[in-house]
Parts: C-alpha cells; sequence; structure tokens
C-alpha cells in the first residue's frame, strides 16, 4: 500500500510523494520553553515520532527538525518574574523537556534550534528585510514590523477561513497603534522595558523577532525552501503556521510545504487540561503514580492522531494491561522459538503486511494495535493447543523485532522506581542464598508498592501489576 496522509491544507487524504529520492525533510513544532512540558505536548511529540519511524520503516531517509522556542513574551515573562537571565530561565525547561522525551522513547531530532542563536536571528532579519523590500511587511508608529496579509493572496487557506472576518490574534501587541489589518502579525518587536536585556539590533532599532518568523527562518536554513512534511498541534494551524507560510513563501517564491499534518487535542477526564481544573499532567506527575515512560507512550500513542484522545488514570491502567499482554506473549514465544534458526530474507513469513499497511493509512495506529492483538490471541491459542512450532515462533518474533522499531513499547526492565531495584536485587540475592522466607517477605513489599515478583527459567521478572497506583 502506499504511504497515505490526511493534508491540513487540502482537507484530503493524498498520497505521500517525497521531493527526493528515498529521503523525507521533516519539520516538527518544539516546545516553547516558559515551563515544563506537559503530556498534551508529548501527545504531539509522540504522534511526530510514530511519523519518523514508520517512514524509516519504510526505507525513507528522514532529516528531522524541531525548533526550541526560547524567546517569547512567556520566556521573557517568565525570566523577569524568576529575577534570573532569560538564557538560565529557558534552560531548566529545555533539560527537563529532553529528560522527559527520553523517558516517552521519543527518537532524537537531527537539529534542535534555538530561536536565540544569532545565526537564526541573523537569517530572521534578513527575512523580514526581503518582504520589507518586497512590499510584503512595513514598520509602524510603535516601530515594531508587521506582516501586510492583504499582500499575501493564498493567507488563510490553511486554516480555511475568510481574511475579512480575521480578529486580532495572540502574540502580538494590543492595538494601541495604527496597524493596516486588524490581523497583521508582529515580524519584529521593537525592544520595550518590560524587554529587560533581551534584546537584538535591527535596520529597525533594538528588538526581537515574533514568534512566526522564528521557526520560517529555522526551517528554511536547515532544511532549505521547500520542505516534504511540517507537523504540530491543530492550535498551532492558526496563527502559527498560516504565518510561517506567508512568511517563507513571500520570501522564497516557492511553495514552502508539501504536506501538513497536525495532531488534535489531548482531554484529560473529558475536559480541557488547565491548572486551574487540577487536571494539567507533566511526564513526571504521572510516573510519579508508578507509571513508567513506556506505558505514558502507549497511553499517548494508541488512539489515531486527528483522533482527540481523552486521558484517564484508567486508561493509564488499560496502557499497563495490553503491554502486560504484549510481555507475556513475547516471554511465551521466546520460550517456545528462542532456539530456532531466525527466518532469512527469502523465508515466506507468515505475518503479512497488516500492521505497515494500517501505519500506511494515515498512521491508523488503532488498526495496527488491533491487528497485534489479534496476532497475539491468536498465536496464544496456538501455543496452548502445542500447534506453534519453534520456526513459525521465530517467525513471530522476528516480525516483533521490526515492528517494535516503531512502536518502541518493548520492556527493557531499565524503568524501574530506585526503591523496586533495590527489593528487586534484595529478593533475587535471597533466593540465591535459598533464603525462601526473606525471599517471601520481599515479594510481599513488592506487592504492596504495586509490582509484581515472578521467576522464570531466564530469571527474575519484575513488573507493574494492573490497577495498582
Amino acid at each position: 500500500m502506499a504511504l497515505r496522509f490526511f493534508n491540513t491544507y487540502s482537507r484530503r487524504v493524498e498520497e505521500f510523494k517525497p521531493r527526493k529520492t528515498n529521503a523525507v525533510d521533516l519539520y516538527t513544532c518544539g516546545p516553547t520553553v516558559y515551563s515544563r512540558a506537559h503530556i498534551g505536548n508529548f501527545r504531539a511529540y509522540i504522534f511526530e515520532d510514530l511519523l519518523q519511524r514508520h517512514l524509516e520503516a519504510r526505507g525513507l531517509k528522514v532529516h528531522r527538525v524541531m525548533n526550541i522556542t526560547d524567546v517569547d513574551d512567556k520566556t521573557i515573562r517568565g525570566a523577569r518574574e524568576a529575577k534570573i537571565p532569560l538564557q538560565k530561565f529557558t534552560q531548566q525547561f529545555k533539560d527537563a523537556f529532553f529528560e522527559d522525551a527520553e523517558k516517552l522513547r521519543i527518537k532524537p531530532a537531527n537539529e534542535y534550534p534555538a530561536a536565540t542563536d544569532q545565526k537564526y536571528v541573523d537569517k530572521m532579519i534578513a527575512m523580514i528585510g526581503d518582504l520589507i523590500s518586497k512590499g510584503l511587511a512595513y514598520q509602524a508608529d510603535d516601530k515594531s514590523v508587521y506582516y501586510r496579509i492583504k499582500s499575501f493572496p493564498n493567507y488563510g487557506k490553511l486554516a480555511h477561513f475568510n481574511l475579512d472576518e480575521l480578529q486580532s490574534t495572540g502574540r502580538v501587541k494590543h492595538d494601541e497603534y495604527d496597524k493596516e489589518h486588524v490581523g497583521d502579525f508582529a515580524l519584529w518587536k521593537a525592544w520595550d522595558q518590560d524587554d529587560g536585556d533581551v534584546k537584538w539590533d535591527s535596520p529597525w532599532g533594538p528588538g526581537r523577532p515574533g514568534w512566526h518568523i522564528e521557526c520560517s527562518a529555522m526551517a528554511t536554513a536547515l532544511l532549505g525552501d521547500q520542505i516534504d512534511i511540517h507537523c504540530g498541534g491543530v492550535d498551532n494551524i492558526f496563527p502559527h503556521h498560516e504565518a510561517e507560510i506567508a512568511q517563507s513563501e513571500g520570501v522564497t517564491g516557492k511553495k514552502f510545504v508539501n504536506y501538513w499534518l497536525h495532531c488534535a487535542h489531548l482531554l484529560v477526564d473529558g475536559q480541557k487540561m488547565a491548572k486551574s481544573l487540577g487536571n494539567f499532567y507533566t511526564v513526571p506527575d504521572v510516573t510519579a503514580k508508578g507509571f513508567t515512560g513506556r506505558e505514558l507512550r502507549y497511553a499517548l500513542m494508541r488512539v489515531h492522531y486527528r483522533t482527540q484522545l481523552n486521558f484517564t488514570w484508567d486508561g493509564m491502567n488499560e496502557a499497563l494491561e495490553s503491554l502486560g499482554r504484549i510481555d507475556d506473549w513475547l516471554e511465551r514465544l521466546r520460550g517456545v522459538g528462542e532456539n530456532a534458526e531466525r527466518p532469512t530474507s527469502n523465508v515466506e513469513r507468515q505475518t503479512g503486511s497488516d500492521f505497515e499497511d494500517a501505519l500506511d493509512d494515515d498512521l491508523n495506529i488503532s488498526a495496527a494495535l488491533g491487528f497485534l492483538f489479534e496476532t497475539i490471541r491468536e498465536t496464544n491459542r496456538a501455543m496452548d493447543e502445542k500447534k506453534l512450532d519453534e520456526k513459525t515462533a521465530a517467525g513471530w518474533l522476528d516480525w516483533w523485532e521490526r515492528i517494535n522499531q516503531t512502536l518502541r513499547f518493548e520492556s527493557d526492565g531499565a524503568e524501574l522506581p530506585d526503591d523496586v531495584k533495590k527489593l528487586a536485587e534484595a529478593r533475587l540475592q535471597a533466593r540465591l542464598a535459598k533464603d525462601f522466607r526473606k525471599s517471601d517477605e520481599l515479594r510481599d513489599q513488592l506487592n504492596a508498592l504495586g509490582w509484581e515478583a515472578r521467576d522464570t527459567k531466564d530469571g527474575q521478572k519484575i513488573t507493574r501489576r494492573a490497577g495498582a497506583k
């Protein structure tokens, strides 16, 4: 099956055709580092990770860029309130983002450009100058520079709205000056006292770049004038991605992005996530409940990216149970097929391509997981009935290794909390010393913490118990 994706620009599912043979340029909007990224942010990042891994599984080399927005109104305000330099303020949240991304098994991008890097600021200033020279931008009375949206005929086509109905949008200053159009957005924000020492020199006076121009500059600097795929959350469609198109195409005269993919919102218990509602969660908030990064990865990935996902603690327990089924299945398969010779490339696999075909269809992860769990049911039944031979088991293990490069669901045993690791090691030593009374006591302590210790022919296995908090 050919790869197909829903293109936000056309509002249609289209066959994916990369611009270059066997290579894809992918730009993904990264975090704005004024606070720790929340699980709604990571729902989008995990969708983008699934996209990259599936493209690679289909033999494409992916060049992925994810930006870090480390200067905007929120970061400046946060640094001012914390009374520390902007760079020191944002660095803590950059570090937290990479820590959380690793915990969720998100593959690192090729580059993580930061908006404050001087080479990208220089690129932003050059692009703004180009837009002014073409009559697409102007400096207003407040000394800031704005994009003249009425000069770009395609403005609004990504979001599919009528320009005449446009209202003032976020991340621009209030209309205390005479803009040409209420929707004209800031390319360069003139310095004011609230910015403190956050400023760069420019032909229009000291100031800082607007949010939108940052991504246009970083994307084109690293990937070129034209990009295969650009991703983000649905909240990025307007004004951010709409502005990116206007800026980039205004400078280059070329189509900026061929395929726009956007991830739907994450809800929590059926409501929008908000600190005021007490349902605002970060990755550490979830792991503090005893769940692991791979369990959260499963919970955030299991629903199609264009469908709203409702996060609940019951859903986390369902993720735990589902991964437990996979773990148990793999253990059984290895017990049957561990001594069998792995299938070679010219051996016909009994597995087919249903899993990959589902992901080819606009990353239909629900169908792909449905096929995985149907496979688990069928092979478990065959093993119960002693009808699964070593070669067939080895074939399924080979298939799993292939699809796990995309899913990254398999347990690696490295995510146990420190207190659980200590109890597990103590129990192992007790069993080696044949102190079975002590071993049983330690098993009970693990159970009280929500973990189960099982003794197998491959050694002790420690797993989370479904329903444990």
